[in-house]
């Protein structure tokens, strides 16, 4: 962020900002959410991309939408370029099947990427996102100087994240956020959420059930007969909701359970990718093994 801040301080010698930044790790980590937080603090344009934004019927017109995302980030700079699920635009040339346009949207990317079609002056960042960095072309990686693993959260991050969720949520006072983060191991930030939201259902359903009851209890005088629990005279006619408590998050952990293997075959190969490419990695002789 500093380059796009401060570009007073990156204009000779070692000193050059960074042209691209890759993020990658497990899905539901907040890869996406990390890189617009990111365009926020930098105080930059956030241009989002994608296959859709890029790619057209007509030929030629895939190198000119090319140069014309870079054009419009070089008029609003300082910008940050992001392309989500990057190794469907800017995966491996060498694939087979692949079509010719496709190495050609590729290759224009790189030409503007690498600034010789630009000015050293314009701030521009190329930020990425994905699942599957081992299926990105070698040409691409090199471009990416920082390549930053996004893994799942640890205990005390989930406990942090836990507590944001329901902090606007009306909860039990004996909610043991330590409990929840120890019993959550494996969870991503979007499954604590979807955990949190299923949670927060169970109140509502318990609400909804007692006032079909008091329909059917109502019903059951109309016509004359006599109801199971004869219903008591209430002052008033309000809904409220109980607190959530620690069943309601064990009931819902019961339901709702991590979308993604924490010691599968996937996670080891993003693991192994960290090593040779990673942020604090180095570069290897032996391959990468794919198949585990």
């Amino acid at each position: 962020m500093l380059p796009l801040r401060r570009p007073d301080l990156f204009k000779g010698g070692l000193l050059k900002p960074c042209r691209g930044i890759l993020l990658f790790g497990p899905p539901g980590t907040g890869k996406t959410m990390l890189a617009k937080a990111i365009a926020n603090e930098a105080q930059a344009s956030f241009i989002n991309v994608s296959m859709s934004t890029i790619t057209s019927k007509w030929f030629g017109e895939d190198e000119k939408n090319v140069r014309a995302l870079f054009t419009l980030a070089a008029k609003v700079s300082p910008t940050i370029i992001f392309v989500d699920e990057v190794d469907s635009m800017l995966g491996q040339r060498n694939r087979a099947g692949e079509h010719e346009a496709m190495r050609k949207i590729k290759n224009e990317f790189m030409t503007h990427w690498d600034g010789l079609l630009s000015r050293p002056d314009q701030r521009i960042l190329v930020l990425a996102a994905t699942n599957r960095p081992f299926d990105l072309d070698e040409a691409i990686i090199r471009r990416f100087e920082r390549r930053i693993m996004v893994g799942l959260p640890s205990m005390g991050s989930r406990e942090l994240i836990m507590r944001r969720l329901l902090s606007k949520e009306k909860v039990d006072e004996g909610l043991d956020f330590k409990e929840l983060a120890t019993m959550t191991e494996g969870y991503s930030g979007s499954d604590l959420k979807n955990l949190c939201t299923t949670a927060a259902y169970r109140p509502v359903r318990e609400l909804i059930q007692k006032e079909r009851k008091k329909e059917l209890e109502k019903l059951k005088c109309e016509k004359g007969e006599t109801p199971s629990d004869p219903p008591k005279k209430e002052k008033e006619e309000t809904i409220i909701l109980r607190p959530l408590n620690m069943t309601d998050l064990k009931e819902a952990k019961n339901q709702v359970a991590a979308s993604f293997a924490a010691e599968g075959a996937i996670m080891s190969e993003l693991r192994q990718w960290n090593e040779l490419y990673g942020e604090g990695g180095s570069r290897k002789k032996q391959q990468l093994t794919y198949f585990l």
